[in-house]
């Protein structure tokens, strides 16, 4: 969740405030022994400022936290370029100001308000001298303003006290309110020094307007001789013959240009008509940001001051353009086009949204008028990812829902249905990777059109083995005569589905799929097994998951993407396909359309005829 930018305080009974500091936004993830706490990009923190993630290790609940690191002067104020020196000592007062709350012993609080939020993080927290709970001052924004300015602190953010969180949005529910003006740009190239100054006098600065690099200004004061020495050392394999903007300034000294790579924060008096800073004083290097970050903010900027929106293609996604374009009929906002979500192969949001727009005709049929289960990765599969059901005040309109009475939750839920081109492009944009959608439609959600077996290997298991194993389901499978169809899970198993055309109810669906999963353990003892117990679970053997045909289980639909290193597709195959040659990474983002419309939708026979159960148990019970 990211602010927008306010113009002055305020007072509402509906909006609470807090202190706006002048450090690095962090994640601190507490689900796993092993503490992942890294910045909204992906970068992680937990060397640099070990610090902090030491203080976290003492807490008493699975926990992802949102905060900012913050440094301290000696005058005991938050100093963003002490912030700067964690190399040179790594033990600097500082703290972790908490602010919120994104997931608690088991579950995602995201759908919860802020306040709701902000009261479970109390409770929940255990504070320390580093790790800190971001106290909140409800409706008096003005006067909490006023004492702000009179500690000299950064500004104030101001939050709707019923606001849930989106992650990665940058939501006009939450606004940054600052004492002075401060922005980021980028470091594009720098002066010759004058007199005794050493290094460079002053830097060129850069800004993205439309798209395109912009000169901005430059920034000449807010440095000691330490940072002239620093700053150089970092500018020299930065440095370029030609100038990096399409105008060359003019300079009040002869300049040395760099690649427009490093990020650093300016206070300033105010902006001339053609967007050059006034006054600008240099702060700081914005470790924690990249040139993408700020091209990202600019645009976002953009989409919430003119609600511009951006089309997607659907045929191709081109890998250096900062916007991918399609033919919507509805207003679909996408954002961070750029985002790299898979680290490894540099496949970008923009991409997964572009293939998923060039197979839409064939994955559409597989999720049209079911339930979506969204499994969203905002920062790629680098970053948190977090499940979520209910499609809250935040989905369009246009956009169709279901509400279904969750009995764990207690209450109906409202989850979204993908139909249209339009309706894949809203949900890959809030980050769903994959989809997974239910096993049955709206028609009637209790009889299943299709039963799913999950072929899921442990840790030692090779994908021979399951290749295998999905033989031996295959073998089974004939001998009732029932046609199934096989598909890669994206991962590292393997997806067997039979057609049901909703004929049964999900009950008896699942007990089918219990017994058939029964045979193939009878046939392969020691390969497979039915313990769904991890910790019983034999490492060395294959678990036939049937559960998989309860209400409202789901798995990656055919043709997903899967959130996984280089970017897989679940795909469908021929039984003839399965052999050890096989690997699950076969198929990927770049390959799977031109094998799709090569061999047409395999998968489509699953949508069609179902099959005749209780033929298929009279000749089971006789095998």
């Amino acid at each position: 969740m990211l602010a927008q930018t306010g113009e002055k305080a305020f007072d509402n009974k509906d909006w609470v405030f807090e202190i706006k500091w002048d450090g690095y936004r962090a994640v601190a993830d507490l689900r796993e022994s092993v503490i992942q706490f890294y910045s909204r990009n992906g970068l992680s923190y937990s060397d640099k400022f070990s610090k902090i993630v030491n203080a976290l290790d003492h807490q008493n609940h699975q926990m992802v936290l949102d905060g900012e690191i913050v440094a301290f002067n000696k005058e005991g104020k938050p100093d963003f370029q002490i912030l700067q020196k964690i190399g040179e000592n790594r033990d600097l007062a500082m703290t972790y100001q908490i602010f919120d709350l994104l997931w608690l012993n088991g579950h995602s609080t995201e759908n919860l308000t802020l306040v709701q939020r902000k009261e479970l993080l109390k409770d929940a927290l255990t504070e320390n001298d580093v790790v800190k709970y971001c106290e909140h001052i409800p409706e008096n924004g003005i006067d909490f303003f006023e004492q702000i300015k009179k500690m000299e602190l950064e500004g104030m953010i101001a939050k709707k006290a019923d606001s849930i969180y989106s992650e990665g949005v940058r939501s006009s529910d939450w606004l940054k309110i600052k004492l002075q003006n401060t922005e980021d740009v980028l470091i594009c190239g720098f002066t010759e020094p004058n007199g005794a100054r050493k290094n460079f006098g002053a830097l060129i600065l850069g800004t993205f307007t439309d798209g395109q690099l912009k000169y901005c200004g430059h920034a000449g004061t807010g440095f000691s001789d330490k940072i002239l020495d620093s700053l150089h050392e970092l500018f020299k394999p930065l440095m370029i013959e030609n100038c990096p903007f399409e105008e060359v300034p003019k300079t009040n000294a002869p300049a040395t240009w760099l690649k427009p790579e490093l990020v650093c924060e300016i206070k300033y008096t105010e902006k001339t008509q053609d967007e050059i800073f006034r006054h600008p004083v240099y702060l700081g290097l914005r470790s924690d940001k990249d040139k993408e970050d700020l091209m990202n903010e600019k645009e976002e900027e953009i989409e919430n001051s003119s609600s511009l929106k951006i089309e997607i293609n659907e045929s191709k996604v081109q890998r250096d353009s900062t916007k991918v374009k399609t033919k919507m009929t509805k207003a679909v906002t996408l954002t961070n086009q750029n985002k790299i979500y898979f680290p490894e192969s540099g496949i970008t949001k923009g991409e997964v949204i572009a293939y998923y727009q060039s197979i839409a005709k064939y994955i559409l049929p597989h999720l049209k008028n079911r339930p979506q289960s969204l499994n969203r990765f905002p920062n790629g599969i680098g970053g948190l990812s977090f499940y979520h059901k209910d499609a809250g005040n935040d989905a369009p309109d246009w956009i169709e829902k279901v509400s279904i009475f969750s009995e764990s939750n207690e209450k109906n839920i409202e989850y979204l249905i993908c139909n249209t081109p339009d309706d894949l492009a809203y949900l890959n944009n809030l980050g769903c990777i994959d989809l997974n959608p239910w096993n049955s439609t709206v028609t009637d959600l209790g009889k299943p059109t299709w039963l799913a077996l999950d072929l899921d290997p442990s840790e030692k298991n090779t994908f021979d083995q399951v290749i295998e194993t999905a033989l031996c389901v295959k073998e089974i499978l004939d001998l009732a005569k029932i046609k199934g169809f096989c598909k890669t899970s994206g991962s590292s198993g393997i997806h067997i589905f039979i057609p049901m055309a909703a004929q049964y109810e999900v009950e008896l669906v699942k007990n089918f799929a219990h017994l058939l999963m029964q045979k193939v353990q009878q046939k392969l003892p020691d390969l497979t097994t039915l313990e769904r117990n991890l910790k019983k679970r034999d490492k060395n053997k294959i678990y036939l998951d049937y559960l998989q045909n309860r209400t409202g289980q789901t798995l990656a639909s055919v043709y997903s993407v899967r959130p996984k290193p280089f970017a897989p597709v679940s795909m469908p195959l021929l039984w003839e396909e399965l052999k050890s040659c096989l690997k699950p990474t076969d198929f990927n983002i770049h390959n799977a359309l031109e094998r799709i419309k090569k061999n047409g939708d395999l998968f489509k026979p699953v949508l069609g005829k179902g099959i005749d159960m209780l033929k298929a148990l009279k000749i089971l019970s006789e095998i």
